[in-house]
């Protein structure tokens, strides 16, 4: 418990401190006028209120992430609790915070735009493509996963109240959702859930007060109990839970928000501290799904071995969190919890497939140059990505969705490499503090090495020896470091 505690304290003072640190370091500007304002469309540029902004961005980057990737992570042990903490405050809060701000100075531009003006116009296509496939990929499996559960929650009655039938109504809502514009229902429904979301973690966070079981503690030993993963903890854990410690997709949804915000002044609490808040949400999921499981009279000696029975789906044998959300939530929280546990393997997943599909629109009219303000603009541009993801929808993803992950914070690489070449620059160019891109270089280095070690020892990827596997990726690593030490010295005599 004390573990926990001390954790939890150390993301609120990670806002507070090193929070404002990386605001200085960024510079923002509050007598700056803000795309939605200088760009106002009316569909996607237009001021928002600020509390509105942060329950949207919240819900965005998070969904059932911080659920569903916590309590899959917390069977690395108390090693789970330092890179969510540790890799909120360092990572992907400088993340979230550093590519939303800097869409803004960029009167709006999606994250392909963003890392192509820093890295070049190979990176700039590449992302174009793989930011667009992965939006549409989140959509099409957040519309089927929901549609799963919903059909089984309810009796067979044929077709009515199926799994197509369900998979029907997402993708409706789905449509209206990427076409109208921002406030009309996405800024409508989304505080709603995203407080939902908050009210339920808080309920947690009393459970994890009031009853009982044990929490790990950081002098455990540090060790994988997943029972049939030989994935090591590094770089296994890392890739694990991304929402709430690193995320590459919160990148493609920070530039929505980014054309919605009214002042620069309230970046720090909109990307800054919705990363701190859902790193909140993974720690009390963790923690809570460890003790819940503790407390069960269920197979196992240890808490581990306890959750992982606890988790299992009877009918297929494998571990379903969904599951176990929707007991904790029952059991702890009553019936309030009931209705909370449908909204987090439900209403989450869609919250995150909507906004998938509108982020995929709005990276194409970037690169495309292709107004939105008119409604028939943003079908003629929606329309083949719904066609996609339509036939998508019928294909078995379990072999793709493998890479998602890894695909994901892939993407946080990029994203990280490029704050670090666009405040080397600025440092440069403006003559602020040379070494203020040591915020965003140390967790681009970090999440570097993760990457490739990991696509190179998992089952998935080349399945080198763990030794191999790390001697190879930090060799790209200190690679990668050396060409930035060099390029960088380049720009400070004015030669690049």
């Amino acid at each position: 418990m004390i573990t926990f505690i001390s954790f939890l304290m150390l993301l609120v003072l990670g806002y507070v401190l090193y929070g404002a640190f990386v605001e200085t370091v960024f510079g923002a500007e509050p007598e700056r006028r803000t795309p939605c304002y200088t760009m106002k469309d009316g569909v996607d540029y237009l001021e928002m209120p600020t509390w509105k902004v942060f329950l949207i961005q919240f819900l965005n980057i998070a969904g059932t992430g911080p659920i569903f990737g916590a309590i899959q992570g917390i069977l690395f042990g108390p090693s789970a609790y330092l890179w969510i903490v540790l890799g909120c405050i360092f990572g992907g809060a400088v993340h979230d915070y550093m590519s939303g701000m800097i869409s803004i100075r960029m009167n709006g531009a999606s994250l392909p735009e963003i890392v192509g003006e820093q890295l070049g116009t190979g990176c700039r296509l590449a992302l174009r493509v793989a930011s667009v496939v992965l939006m549409v990929l989140v959509g099409a499996v957040f519309a089927t996963t929901p549609a799963d559960i919903l059909d089984g929650m309810i009796p067979d009655s044929g077709f009515l109240w199926s799994k197509y039938f369900w998979v029907i109504i997402i993708f409706a809502y789905y449509i209206l959702a990427t076409l109208l514009p921002i406030d009309k229902l996405i800024g409508k429904i989304y505080p709603v859930f995203g407080l939902a979301l908050l009210i339920m973690a808080g309920g947690l966070l009393y459970g994890i007060f009031a009853y009982d079981g044990a929490l790990p503690e950081i002098t455990d030993a540090f060790a994988n109990h997943h029972p049939t993963s030989p994935m090591p903890i590094f770089p296994g854990l890392c890739i694990t839970i991304a929402c709430g410690a690193v995320s590459g997709f919160h990148a493609t949804q920070s530039p929505m928000m980014a054309r919605c915000m009214k002042n620069e002044k309230f970046g720090r609490p909109v990307f800054y501290g919705a990363m701190i808040t859902e790193g909140m949400v993974a720690l009390i999921w963790a923690a809570a799904a460890i003790k819940f499981a503790d407390s069960l009279n269920v197979a196992g000696d240890t808490p581990y071995e306890k959750l992982i029975s606890a988790m299992t789906n009877p009918e297929t044998g494998k571990p379903s969190p969904a599951i176990l959300v929707n007991e904790i939530s029952k059991s702890w929280l009553g019936s309030v919890g009931a209705v909370l546990a449908i909204l987090g393997v439900v209403a989450a997943p869609i919250t995150s497939g909507d906004t998938a599909f509108r982020s995929a629109r709005l990276i194409a009219a970037d690169f495309m140059h292709y107004k939105q303000n008119r409604l028939y603009k943003r079908v003629l541009l929606s329309l083949p990505i719904f066609v996609i993801a339509g036939v998508l929808m019928f294909v078995n993803f379990d072999i793709l969705w493998r890479y998602f992950a890894w695909f994901n914070q892939t993407l946080s690489v990029f994203t990280l490499w490029a704050i670090t070449v666009w405040l080397a620059r600025r440092s440069v160019r403006e003559g602020a503090d040379k070494y203020a891109f040591l915020v965003g270089l140390v967790p681009a280095l970090w999440m570097t090495l993760v990457c490739t070690t990991y696509i190179f020892i998992a089952p998935e990827g080349f399945q080198f020896t763990h030794t191999l596997s790390y001697l190879l990726g930090g060799s790209i690593t200190v690679v990668l470091l050396a060409y930035f030490v060099w390029w960088f010295g380049k720009i400070q005599k004015g030669i690049r």
